[in-house]
């Protein structure tokens, strides 16, 4: 191997680096594990390509620029028309048209991955004219981002065995580009300054070749020498070395493309072995079914088996700087989970279980688990969110009612994870938004549905105590929920006084709590300068409290559902062409800007398809039709069947190509709402709803005599009041002896504390009908044999 040129390009280290479009046409992978690339496909080009994980993005783009030497030069996201077509209806190839608005010739290309090597691959055939198309001059542009970033990369023009290519290289990880014909000129520039668009911009021609740029923002350049041919494939391979990268793009392109496609297509045809045939129950012939079932196991990575990340976007990236290096190329449990729940309604277990698994490993030693993490395990975001805790607990309890073959022993994660909820609970620093700390209905449904499920597993060991005292937790949950989250003061709809709020604020170190659904302000963030940011809480709703009627806590028809199902509809909800959509809340920041220019830091959100799903499976517990939400649904996908995060909401503005329904800046394809997709056509098929949990429902639907009245008292949430009748449980994290009295001390009783499974100790104190005096205690601690050296009290009413 040689280095061509020792020509240091000018204009270091190029202009800031950004990211690319969120709102993606296509996603692509091979079926193989043994392909550790991912790639992506927006307006006509390759966008991020992965490796070799799912959650490394390693370029920006990767495109052609045309011109006919003398007088035009196009660059094909900016310049052309382009068409995306899947070239299957079971696996992630893409046919991309690249038309010149004049007419004059079309690129058109078709993007698969190497069935088995890290390498992407893009045959390319000119279209047109003959004697126009002989004059063509076809240029490849590709702009590295190494490891996660757009500084600091490396390129190099190189000869290997008589071939040059370009390759780059950063922190060890390097990328080889080369096609079935030459290069006949090779550069490497800094963005903005000495790169290839720079350029041919200039004149039409291709006059700088620099051998190398080093430290920078960059572009490879290379114009291929098409020498009467219009057809060719173009190659991008990634390696640990230099030679590892060149050998992997060699070996890729050395055999013949339709050879490699044919295999990429059988790998894919595989993966629908037991998938159920929903596509019956959908209205454009399973087309998005099975492309939602592609998608899912496509955002799996192949080095952590299990993980599987929100999505291969990072939203509004063309507007971000991109040290922002998160995006969503991260795995949130709440995502994942719903990811793999979606393919277990689709039929297919093996995903889901290997996900539990890892995320058994994943869990943190106190029992909790990060707010996002990488692949690998290394939290990036570090918020507790108690739903994210729930949500393995009810992977595994949908496992084992699907008899999944399971032969690691998930017990000790499930019992770690509900200590986790008892100790740190019932506020949550954050709910499923993100955002805001407090009493959240939906956090408080996934909470409950977890514990009474980790009940059963815990019961079917045979520790009928350890079951009891989780479930007894759960009731305490149950029984304040519409105390702790329903406004009885509503002002949204006219004459609807009651319903659910999205979250009573509340600081989780507070350990007096405001706990009056009526009272308190929440700060929504996101909100442009100068604009209101604070608001009565009772003010604020979303739809999370239908998770409490989709896991079996509350009946579709209790009147205080039905009621904020109305509010909900007159103050979130959305009429599109294809259907309804629906806000997270009301007054939300998070979305594309009032004129359509990107979120940064600010915007308004908009509507959200996911929720169309949510909705949907309410609207089939209650009895309805769900007709509505399965179409909408799929007219929300894109013409390449992906699902966006958020559609726009307004009426159109098409100089900023936002249009009433139709995907934002932000995440497409987002694997939520795929998910949430095939659970409602399962839902459907089956005539109930999928996450249904009967145990939670024959615990709370029912006559309820299993569930005990309690007021809990901990040290993170020291209540001032108990109701006579009920039973005032004291918790507390290490044995103890209770020092109490419910006489003003005029007697005084010592109650050694019950040890639990879940690492918490507790003492039980019932609060006769005819208790007047409030009770008093403090704790003498066992193992340091020290008192608290203070006094608590709790009134009774």
């Amino acid at each position: 191997m040689n280095f061509l040129s020792q020509r240091q390009a000018f204009g270091s280290p190029g202009i800031a680096p950004r990211w690319t479009h969120a709102n993606k046409d296509g996603v692509g992978t091979a079926y193989s594990t043994s392909s550790r690339v991912w790639f992506t496909i927006w307006n006509g080009v390759v966008t991020e390509i992965y490796h070799p994980t799912v959650d490394k993005p390693q370029i920006r783009d990767l495109q052609y620029l045309i011109s006919d030497g003398k007088s035009f030069f196009h660059e094909e996201k900016r310049h052309l028309r382009s068409k995306v077509e899947p070239m299957w209806t079971h696996g992630l190839g893409y046919r991309i048209t690249n038309f010149d608005p004049q007419g004059r010739y079309a690129v058109i290309k078709e993007v698969i991955a190497d069935p088995h090597l890290s390498c992407i691959l893009q045959r390319t055939k000119l279209t047109g004219e003959r004697e126009f198309i002989s004059q063509l001059q076809l240029y490849a542009l590709c702009a590295p981002h190494l490891e996660v970033g757009g500084r600091g990369n490396n390129g190099y023009a190189v000869e290997v065995a008589g071939h040059d290519i370009l390759v780059a290289e950063k922190g060890g990880t390097w990328l080889a580009l080369g096609a079935t014909v030459p290069f006949v000129r090779l550069s490497c520039g800094y963005v903005g300054q000495s790169d290839g668009w720079t350029d041919l911009a200039d004149n039409f021609q291709m006059d700088w070749e620099f051998g190398r740029a080093l430290n920078g923002n960059l572009a490879l350049t290379g114009k291929l020498n098409l020498d009467g041919s219009d057809e060719l494939t173009l190659g991008l391979a990634f390696g640990t070395s230099l030679h590892n990268a060149i050998s992997t793009l060699f070996q890729s392109l050395n055999l013949p493309f339709e050879q490699q496609k044919q295999q990429y297509n059988e790998q894919w045809k595989r993966s629908r072995n037991g998938i159920r045939p929903l596509e019956n129950v959908s209205y454009d012939d399973g087309k998005l079914y099975h492309n939602s079932v592609s998608l899912l196991l496509a955002h799996e990575d192949k080095t952590y088996p299990g993980a599987l990340i929100a999505s291969m976007a990072i939203p509004w990236g063309e507007a971000k700087d991109d040290q922002d290096q998160g995006g969503y190329h991260l795995v949130w449990t709440r995502d994942l989970v719903s990811s793999v729940a979606g393919l277990v309604a689709a039929g297919e277990t093996d995903t889901a279980v290997r996900s539990l698994i890892y995320l058994a490993t994943s869990q943190q030693k106190d029992g909790g688990f990060a707010q996002n993490f990488w692949v690998n395990g290394k939290p990036y975001w570090k918020g507790i969110q108690l739903d994210e805790v729930s949500f393995p607990i009810l992977l595994a309890w949908l496992l084992h009612q699907e008899n999944a073959c399971l032969n690691f022993d998930i017990y000790p994660m499930i019992l770690n994870a509900a200590g986790y909820l008892i100790r740190h609970g019932p506020a949550t620093q954050q709910e499923r938004w993100e955002e805001n700390s407090g009493y959240s209905p939906s956090t408080l449904a996934s909470n409950i549905a977890a514990l009474i499920c980790a009940a059963q597993f815990v019961r079917e060991r045979g520790d009928e105590a350890t079951a009891q005292f989780i479930e007894e937790y759960a009731d305490f949950l149950e029984s304040h929920i519409e105390a702790w989250t329903v406004t009885t003061e509503g002002t949204l709809v006219p004459g609807i006084k009651r319903h659910y709020i999205r979250i009573t604020p509340s600081d989780i170190h507070n350990p007096q709590p405001n706990e009056n659904p009526n009272q308190g302000t929440l700060l929504i963030t996101s909100q442009p300068p100068g604009k209101r940011a604070e608001f009565p809480a009772k003010e604020i709703v979303d739809g999370g409290f239908l998770q409490l009627v989709r896991y079996g806590i509350r009946k579709p028809d209790d009147p205080i559902i039905v009621d904020s199902v109305k509010v909900i509809d007159a103050i979130l909800k959305v009429d599109t062409p294809v259907g309804p959509c629906w806000h997270r809340y009301n007054h939300d920041g998070y979305g594309q800007r009032e004129d359509g220019s990107p979120y940064i830091g600010w915007g308004k959100g908009r509507a959200w398809p996911l929720l169309t799903a949510e909705r949907g499976h309410y609207e089939l517990a209650a009895g309805g039709d769900v007709k509505t939400y399965i179409k909408a649904m799929e007219g929300f996908a894109s013409d390449t069947c992906l699902l966006p995060e958020q559609v726009w909401d307004e009426a159109d503005k098409p100089h900023v190509h936002m249009y009433l329904g139709k995907a934002t800046g932000s995440a497409m394809p987002l694997m939520w709402a795929h998910a949430e997709y095939i659970k409602l056509l399962r839902s459907n098929h089956d005539g109930k709803v999928f996450d249904f949990i009967p145990e939670v429902a024959n615990r709370y639907l029912g006559e309820r005599k299993q569930c005990k009245s309690l007021e809990v008292w901990k040290f993170n949430r020291q209540i001032s009041q108990v109701k006579k009748g009920q039973t005032l449980r004291i918790h507390a994290l290490a044995s103890f002896r209770l020092h109490w009295s419910d006489d003003n001390w005029q007697t005084i009783q010592d109650t050694p504390s019950t040890s639990t499974k879940v690492g918490i100790y507790f003492v039980d104190i019932s609060v006769a009908d005819s208790q007047q005096q409030p009770i008093n205690f403090t704790f003498f601690w066992i193992e340091s044999s020290k008192w608290e050296q203070r006094n608590y009290t709790v009134t009774v009413s």
